[in-house]
């Protein structure tokens, strides 16, 4: 009997075993007892269909999907880990990941991924380790991370990242490590990591920070390891970190050449200080670091004089030890500084230069010319600063060669004729919160390589039409925050080479026609948080390589459909937050060949007329209409690229005019958030699962359980005509809008 039963029991085993490896993908080797599947190095360009459903852990390492589409893994929800390494993809469609509720690690690294859409994550309640290291990413949308919730550990090293958005982590609530390593950072907004409450580790280093992003960083309150090396960081300045729990700090193989005696007086708790590498002479005593036990000094050009002894002497005191050795004077050279005694650091007639980290009454020198009193010049990195000196008045005497001169916060209140002499290799000028009311002609002459200049936060009002004269090249201008009520006229016709203009948030009330004279190279025009009411028909005319055009928050009334003819490469247009109420038929017409992503959210818009996105098509990727008052939106039907998709907040309608809408979302794979606002009956019910369009006409041919609209059918009312040869089961898989 019993042998009986053991035969019974393997004849069963072998069946099961059979059925489970006659499901396994050809190239594949599937390991049933450990639900383990390997798919590595098989020329696939599609996700297989037939992996084992209960499969655990799956490999598929070295393939070429290209495109991970929406629902892929819906056929195997057991995944805890998957590995995607090496599969030349370059997109992960919105809605990618769902069904994938269980996994807890996924490896993406060394693909061509570029752009992280708001949902490309969506689906990964569970994921603790995601690994994005190798990509081509150089842009995170907001709500990309949004559902990550159990993420501990994101790893963005070795992408193409420049600029890191406010809140463009939000939703990571138990993060712990971050690593943006190997990265191209050099502009992270104030509150970029302002969602990170468990974040402990932060690695920032090998990117192009040019000095330390102290108020970006000191939302960080648990982050007790900050990796700031190989970054082009000249100077640590007073307070530069406020990071309550920060223990270890690592800035080596940086250009710093000095540092201010109370820089890290807001780390109380800072025990291990990495400035290995870097071009220091000395440092003066650290004030307020009561918990320092370590400084790493090594591969500096320490100059072991007198003027090294503060230091020398509070290091003994403050029982820090230090790693380290004396470059001069020549009978120090080598000698480890811990070896020294105060009556070895001595001064004689070669040694009486002041340090850079010394205070001195007597102009720094540097490679090409002197440096200004109260400014700190870096020769090597060529850059020159005098932020937050309370100067009154814009310091003269840098070096010929200075490339980056950062003057921000302090109160010059005007920029002088020939303000900045003999600077003909400056290439980006900071001038932001300086109390700047006027930029007199003749200002920047001189100034032949400028391509960056930040005039922010400023009280400019006007410019005169020679403002800019001398400065052929820039191509970067920042005028955010100021005080204009109008375009300066003519003051742009100077810059041939201007490619982006930043006019957000000042006063100007119209554009009128000859504003944007001269400034056919015009991509990026930012007038965001204006009181723009009207916007001439021949006003952008002149930007005729106009891409990106943001006027969200401003006094519109209407789409200034006349002002967009001749914007042939028009691909952004933001037209956010204006008292829209209508948009008419063709508004956006002139655009159509171009455009890409729409934003005409939180408008209170009411009425979208049926031809009012004629033209559009299959190039635009997102739309944005969350937040309006219309209950139903035109034929969309042509719109096969889609995206991105928002209609959150909208008030539909749900009766038989809206099942239209209602075939056409559920042909997408997007998440949509299409909400009935009424009838009673069905109000706060997600339009995909209304029961109110059951009694249409047309209901029961390709609708139930998500099916798959009719493609002609995308009018404002529904068509009668019968359809067949549709399963009423077709589209189950397909995500809930």
């Amino acid at each position: 009997m019993r042998l009986s039963w053991g035969l019974l029991l393997l004849v069963v085993a072998l069946a099961l075993g059979g059925t489970a490896a006659a499901r396994c993908p050809t190239p594949c080797v599937c390991d049933n007892l450990q639900s383990h599947v390997l798919c590595l190095n098989g020329n696939l360009t599609a996700i297989p269909s037939t992996i084992p459903q209960l499969t655990k852990k799956l490999d598929l390492r070295g393939n070429s999907f290209t495109v991970i589409p929406v629902g892929a893994f819906l056929a195997t929800p057991y995944l805890t880990h998957l590995d995607l390494q090496r599969c030349k993809v370059e997109r992960l469609e919105e809605g990618a990941f769902r069904g994938l509720g269980r996994l807890v690690y996924l490896n993406l690294a060394c693909n061509s991924i570029a752009l992280l859409y708001q949902e490309s994550l969506d689906g990964l309640s569970s994921l603790e380790q995601l690994i994005l290291k190798g990509n081509r990413i150089e842009e995170i949308q907001l709500g990309a991370f949004g559902h990550l919730g159990s993420l501990t550990v994101l790893d963005l090293r070795a992408n193409a990242l420049v600029y890191l958005p406010d809140m463009v982590f939000q939703g990571l609530q138990v993060l712990r490590w971050l690593r943006l390593s190997h990265n191209a950072l050099h502009v992270l907004d104030s509150e970029a990591f302002a969602a990170l409450p468990t974040l402990r580790r932060l690695s920032l280093d090998h990117n192009e920070l040019q000095a330390l992003p102290g108020e970006a960083l000191a939302r960080l309150d648990g982050v007790s390891r900050l990796d700031l090396g190989h970054n082009p960081i000249t100077y640590v300045a007073e307070e530069a970190l406020a990071m309550a729990s920060l223990k270890h700090l690592f800035l080596d193989h940086a250009a710093v050449q000095d540092v201010a005696p109370d820089a890290f007086a807001h780390s109380p708790q800072l025990h291990t200080l990495d400035l290995r590498e870097n071009q220091l002479q000395g440092l003066p005593p650290l004030a307020g670091a009561g918990g320092l036990a370590r400084v790493s000094l090594a591969g500096n050009p320490l100059l072991c004089s007198c003027l090294l002894r503060p230091f020398h002497n509070w290091l003994a005191r403050a029982r820090v030890q230090v790693e380290g050795a004396c470059a001069a004077p020549p009978a120090l050279r080598g000698r480890p500084l811990d070896s020294l005694r105060p009556p070895e650091l001595r001064c004689g007639r070669a040694q009486l230069l002041p340090s850079p980290s010394v205070p001195s009454e007597q102009p720094k020198t540097a490679s090409s010319g002197q440096c200004p009193q109260r400014c700190a010049c870096s020769p090597d990195f060529r850059h020159g600063s005098c932020k937050n000196r309370d100067l009154r008045e814009i310091p003269r005497g840098f070096p010929k060669d200075t490339h980056l001169l950062d003057l921000r916060q302090n109160t010059f209140g005007m920029v002088p004729p020939g303000a900045f002499p003999n600077l003909k290799e400056l290439v980006s000028l900071h001038l932001q919160s300086c109390s700047i009311g006027a930029l007199h002609p003749g200002a920047l002459r001189g100034l032949d390589s400028l391509v960056y200049l930040y005039l922010t936060d400023n009280h400019l009002s006007t410019l005169a039409a020679t403002a800019f004269e001398g400065a052929p090249r820039l191509a970067y201008l920042d005028l955010d925050h100021n005080a204009f009520t109008r375009l300066p006229v003519g003051a742009f016709q100077l810059l041939p080479n201007l490619i982006s203009l930043h006019l957000q948030h000042n006063a100007i009330r119209e554009l009128a026609e000859g504003d944007l004279a001269g400034m056919g190279g015009l991509r990026w025009l930012y007038l965001a948080g204006n009181a723009i009411g009207h916007i001439a028909s021949a006003a952008l005319a002149p930007a005729k390589m106009l891409e990106k055009l943001h006027l969200e928050g401003n006094r519109l009334a209407e789409v200034p459909t006349a002002a967009l003819r001749g914007l042939p490469a028009l691909s952004e247009l933001k037209l956010s937050r204006n008292p829209i109420k209508h948009v008419g038929d063709s508004a956006f017409l002139p655009v159509a060949s171009s455009l890409q992503h729409l934003y005409l959210d939180n408008m209170r818009l009411e009425q979208i007329s049926p031809g009012a996105f004629a033209g559009l098509g299959p190039k635009i990727r997102s739309l944005y209409l969350e937040s309006n008052k219309m209950s139903n939106i035109p034929d969309m039907s042509n719109f096969t690229g889609l995206e991105i998709l928002n209609v959150r907040d909208v008030p539909f309608h749900c009766d038989c005019q809206l099942l239209p809408l209602r075939r056409w979302i559920d042909k997408l794979n997007l998440r949509v958030g299409a909400t009935c606002g009424s009838p009673a009956e069905a109000r706060g019910v997600k339009v995909k699962l209304s029961t109110a369009f059951q009694t249409c006409s047309g209901w029961g041919r390709g609708e139930a359980g998500g099916a798959s609209p009719d493609k002609a059918t995308a009018a404002s009312k529904p068509r009668k005509k019968k359809r067949s040869g549709k399963s009423p089961h077709r589209g189950l898989k397909k995500s809930r809008a």
